[in-house]
């Protein structure tokens, strides 16, 4: 892993707007140390939500959406106020119920749901994912450790049973299970080995064996006989096949590269993989170097493999993030789908399994000014359906085209936003999760461009749609010229000047929408700038550079990151253009955000307390030289430290005034709480006003509903008291 560049799943946590000017304010004769401490005091009274914050986060929220691959049944996890439970429907009608009956906020996740190709058997993972030490989290402080673990449960009735256990420790292990064909057998990774075992819990699960390195991304060979993974040994991986019953492998044209996405022919005959060049030793850290990679097929027999198709050299030649994802299929009428951004935007390609001599240029499938999300192949093995914000930027759809080529068709568009799409049975029915700007994710029925709710019963009665506000896509021209997206909520006849918020996501390989998000994380955070705005709070979600959505350069931007924050100028072009809006009150501009939107959140307050008046920084990285592993082997080293302190808030703390809530779980997995720690040591020697709110054992993506309610509560509370009530935040607390 490069240093100071964002871990794998790091949100430091998974659409056009209409252009409007925007003026720089000019700040004069502002007494800042007053300001940032007491603020003026207030003269109007605090306003009070038309609904709760409860009643705008009580929707329960649908994911790992699964079909059965031989009847018209779909399954799904809904997390219900931090209640996790499994629910089942079936076509034509689709009336909808849970199989399972869990009854506590434990944050305890499911995840990971297949269907038996029967659609009788729901296999599933309880439990988060295991620490470098490989601990599984328990934000319940419960004495008794909590294991991540594969279960099985009958749709028809019966008890939960145990599978066996899961885990990768400090491994990159990619965990789904995957179920044989016959729907017999399961397989998953676990503990950096290949495990299998009879989805009936009749028999123990067992692994195939020792082998060397952290293996995962099992995949069944459409017999059921052979199952191909990835071994991957540090600086170089390869793809290897088990047949079962044996007790030896077969690696795919072993090499020092590193090869993954093993993704088979419908017929057996043929295995796809992607390579990648193996890691390079003594390499500069700053400069950023394309990542070019190729695809290979081979023979499963023999393990004999030849290169399909390479990418170029170029930036737009690197492996792109969503091949990574679901967007690599083999289909039946031998071809091979793949994601590329040769064009500089994230599109599906395809190329034939046997291309003929000197005819291996790919054919672009989704052309156009837009980013492809992810793809799922469609029942008759050769339609895909795919996610993206295809003519229209603000939001996802999901449309569909031959792998073969031809024009796309669209099979949802307008107000809404839809996701996660997937094919019954002999392909009678589509359903897919999705969303509008006041109505919280739901599984649909998909049909002639019309969407049925599944499962409208879920949705508790007293959900505050009718309170909430549509927000207004936002065009901006960031300083050096970078087109910026932003979504602005304005409260319901607002119209005095008074506070305002700039909202930044995380990830950043993020997109924020004009609606609920596909992402439970920005799901939660979309209601709350809702409930914000129902506060009073006028507030811009900003897509600042390095988001996904707007094409390559614009999520591989220059000087980005550690590597300078050129994104935190996107930020502070979102706070200017609120000054210029004759509703907002230039004063109490403030910021709030979480993960990469912490960081950026502690950016604005460090760098430009005369900008924001005041923010809530929830688990960001506020130092960039502790956050990842030193490369020490780097001739740039010294260098590369130094730019990455200038690039973080501790390298401001000097100009920081302005008051701040800091909100972490101390088992965070994704940003150390060495950061909230350090911060605060900072802050209290700077004597700049704080509050803390530490949750102990929770996790990045907090577990619990609770969690996030109070974490919610608290951010509302303190912008209230700040922003409306004039409060002062006592200093170094």
């Amino acid at each position: 892993m490069t240093p100071f560049a964002a871990k794998p799943g790091l949100d430091v946590c998974a659409p056009p707007r209409y252009a409007r000017s925007f003026f720089l304010r000019v700040l004069s004769g502002m007494a800042l140390a007053v300001a940032a401490v007491s603020f003026a005091a207030a003269t109007v009274p605090t306003p009070s939500a038309p609904f709760t914050l409860e009643q705008v986060m009580s929707s329960p929220f649908p994911y790992s959406l699964k079909a059965a691959a031989h009847t018209d049944r779909v399954a799904w996890v809904f997390d219900a106020k931090g209640v996790r439970n499994i629910w089942v429907a079936d076509g034509p009608a689709f009336h909808a119920r849970p199989i399972t009956h869990f009854d506590r906020d434990n944050g305890q996740d499911i995840s990971r749901l297949q269907l038996t190709p029967d659609g009788k058997t729901v296999v599933y993972v309880k439990g988060d994912d295991l620490n470098g030490t490989g601990l599984a989290p328990d934000p319940t402080s419960n004495l008794q450790q909590p294991l991540q673990q594969v279960w099985a449960v009958d749709v028809d009735g019966g008890a939960p049973r145990l599978l066996g256990d899961m885990g990768c420790g400090s491994g990159g292990c990619e965990r789904h299970v995957r179920i044989s064909p016959d729907g017999r057998w399961a397989t998953w990774s676990g503990h950096h080995q290949i495990w299998v075992a009879p989805v009936a819990g009749d028999q123990p699960a067992r692994s195939i064996g020792f082998v060397r390195g952290d293996n995962y991304d099992p995949q069944w060979s459409p017999d059921g006989r052979r199952i191909a993974f990835v071994s991957s040994r540090d600086d170089h991986s390869f793809i290897a096949i088990y047949t079962v019953g044996s007790n030896h492998l077969l690696y795919m044209q072993p090499s020092v590269d590193r090869d993954s996405l093993p993704r088979w022919s419908p017929d057996g005959k043929t295995l796809v993989y992607v390579k990648i060049a193996g890691l390079e030793r003594y390499q500069p850290m700053i400069p950023v170097r394309p990542e070019p990679f190729s695809l290979w097929a081979g023979d499963p027999l023999t393990g004999a493999a030849h290169r399909l198709w390479q990418s170029s050299q170029s930036f737009n030649g690197s492996l792109p993030e969503q091949i990574e994802g679901s967007a690599l299929h083999v289909t039946s009428n031998h071809r091979v789908v793949f994601a590329s951004t040769e064009d500089g935007r994230y599109h599906l390609y395809s190329l034939p399994l046997t291309p003929p001599p000197g005819q291996d240029k790919p054919l672009l499938l989704t052309p156009g000014d837009f980013d492809v999300a992810g793809a799922e192949l469609a029942r008759d093995g050769h339609t895909i359906f795919y996610t993206s914000n295809q003519n229209d930027v603000d939001r996802l759809h999901i449309w569909k085209v031959d792998a073969a080529g031809g024009a796309s068709a669209p099979l949802a568009s307008g107000a809404s936003i839809e996701w996660s799409p997937v094919e019954t049975g002999a392909g009678h029915f589509l359903v897919c999760l999705g969303s509008t700007a006041v109505s919280p994710a739901m599984p649909y029925l998909l049909h002639d461009g019309q969407r049925q709710m599944i499962a409208a019963s879920a949705l508790p009665a007293d959900f505050p749609s009718r309170y909430l506000v549509t927000p207004k896509p936002v065009i901006l021209k960031s300083t050096d010229g970078f087109t910026i997206h932003a979504q602005l909520f304005v409260p319901h006849g607002r119209a005095q000047a008074g506070p305002a918020l700039v909202f930044v996501h995380g990830g950043p390989m993020r997109q924020m929408l004009l609606g609920f998000h596909p992402m439970q994380y920005y799901h939660n955070a979309y209601a709350e700038n809702q409930y914000l705005t129902g506060l009073g709070f006028v507030v811009l979600s900003v897509n600042y550079r390095s988001g996904t959505g707007y094409g390559r350069a614009f999520r591989h931007p220059a000087n980005a990151g550690w590597r300078g924050a050129s994104e935190y100028q996107d930020v502070l072009t979102g706070a200017h253009y609120l000054d210029s809006l004759p509703i907002v009150d230039a004063h109490k501009v403030s910021i709030w955000g979480g993960s990469w939107g912490g960081l950026l959140t502690a950016l604005g307050l460090a760098r430009n307390s005369n900008v924001f008046a005041a923010g809530v920084d929830m688990h960001g990285v506020h130092d960039w030289r502790t956050e990842h592993d030193v490369n020490t082997d780097a001739p740039d080293l010294v260098e590369a430290q130094r730019l990455a302190f200038s690039s973080s808030p501790d390298a401001s703390i000097h100009s920081w005034r302005s008051p701040v809530l800091l909100i972490q779980g101390d088992d965070d997995r994704n940003v150390g709480f060495r950061q909230m720690v350090d911060l605060v040591q900072r802050l209290r020697t700077a004597h700049v006003p704080f509050e803390q709110i530490v949750f102990p054992d929770e996790i990045h993506e907090f577990l619990r509903w609770a969690t996030w309610m109070r974490a919610y509560a608290a951010t509302a509370d303190f912008f209230q008291r700040t922003l409306q009530q004039g409060q002062p935040i006592a200093t170094g607390h």
